[in-house]
């Protein structure tokens, strides 16, 4: 018997759907926020560090370290462990702040 988190559970998701991480498709499952659909993925790095570039993804995972921001449908700065996969969601790959126009 293969034991999932969902099985654990007892859940039932819903029937998945696609949101795009930098232009690839990525599946996701209703309830699942964009750093656990992006991670389901094998997409373990979605920023980068304002000094050196350095690829960041999910830490904490609860919101408190945001090293987890993402740019989600054009706004940059978003929790991705906070803020829910909706179908259609268009996630990139947020260098830095995020304000690449205010030269900081």
């Amino acid at each position: 018997m293969t034991r999932t988190p969902a099985s654990l559970a007892r859940a039932e998701p819903g029937s998945p759907y696609e949101i795009t991480f930098d232009g690839l498709p990525v599946s996701a499952l209703p309830g699942q926020s964009v750093a656990a659909a992006l991670w389901s993925a094998g997409i373990l790095a979605w920023r980068t560090t304002r000094d050196r570039g350095a690829p960041r993804g999910a830490f904490c995972g609860i919101g408190s370290c945001y090293d987890c921001l993402a740019t989600v449908n054009g706004r940059p700065n978003q929790r991705a462990c906070m803020v829910p996969a909706r179908p259609g969601d268009t996630i990139t790959t947020q260098e830095g702040t995020g304000h690449e126009d205010l030269a900081v």
